[in-house]
C-alpha cells in the first residue's frame, strides 16, 4: 500500500540542485586567496547553513578575516558556476513528474537566489510555494521554515515529507514534524534526524512509499 502525504516539501542546494560542488571549489578558492586557506572539513562545516550563521562559523575560526572580500570573490566564483549551468541531482528529472502532492521548496538561500538558481535549473514551475531565508526569523536547524511551509498549505506539519541532504537542515524538518528523507550530498550522514536514509532521491522516495 502506498502511503500518501498532503505535501512533498524540497530543500534545494545539495537536494535537487548540485549547488554544493560549486560552492566548495569557489569557496576555498576564495579563502586561499585572502590568505585563509581552509580545508574540506571546514567547507563541509558550513553545508547547509544560512549566510549569517555561516559567518559566525568563519568569524569564529579566523578572527582576522576580511570576510567582506571573501565574500565578495566567493559570490563572483559562485555565480560564474552557476553560470556555466546547473546540474540535477541524479533522480530529480525523474522524481519531480512522478509526484501527485503539491510540492514546494524550502530553503536557506536568500529569495533572489533561490528563484535564480530554480529558473537555471528549469524546474521552477514544479513549486507552489518556495520559502527562502527571508520568510522567516529563524532558519534551519529552527523547525520554522517547515513549519511555514506547512502553514502555507493549511495541512500539518505530520502530513508533510521533506527532501533534506544536511543535518541541519534534516534537524529543522525533525522537529517541525515531518517525516525526513535524508539523502546525503557532499557530507556523509548517520542519518540522526532522519526518517530514512538514502543514496539518492528515487530510493528515498520508494523508501516513503511515493512511488
Amino acid at each position: 500500500m502506498t502511503l500518501i502525504y498532503d505535501v512533498i516539501l524540497f530543500d534545494l542546494d545539495g537536494t535537487l540542485v548540485d549547488t554544493e560542488s560549486i560552492a566548495l571549489v569557489t569557496g576555498m578558492e576564495a579563502f586561499a586567496a585572502h590568505g585563509h586557506a581552509v580545508d574540506e572539513a571546514f567547507m563541509h562545516g558550513l553545508v547547509g547553513k544560512d549566510e549569517p550563521t555561516a559567518a559566525r562559523i568563519i568569524r569564529t575560526a579566523m578572527p582576522d578575516v576580511d570576510l567582506d572580500a571573501v565574500n565578495r570573490h566567493w559570490r563572483q566564483g559562485f555565480k560564474a558556476g552557476l553560470d556555466r549551468g546547473l546540474t540535477l541531482k541524479p533522480g530529480a528529472s525523474e522524481l519531480l513528474p512522478a509526484l501527485t502532492a503539491p510540492l514546494a521548496i524550502v530553503t536557506s538561500t536568500g529569495r533572489a537566489g533561490a528563484h535564480h538558481k530554480l529558473g537555471i535549473a528549469g524546474i521552477a514551475e514544479a513549486f507552489t510555494h518556495v520559502v527562502t531565508l527571508d520568510d522567516v526569523r529563524a532558519p534551519k536547524p529552527d523547525p520554522e521554515p517547515y513549519l511555514l511551509a506547512a502553514a502555507l498549505f493549511g495541512v500539518a506539519p505530520q502530513r508533510c515529507v521533506v527532501f533534506e541532504d544536511s543535518e541541519t537542515g534534516a534537524e529543522a524538518a525533525h522537529r517541525a514534524g515531518c517525516t525526513v528523507i535524508q539523502v546525503p550530498d557532499i557530507v556523509p550522514s548517520q542519518g540522526r534526524w532522519a526518517h530514512h536514509l538514502a543514496p539518492d532521491l528515487l530510493t528515498g522516495a520508494r523508501m516513503a512509499g511515493l512511488l
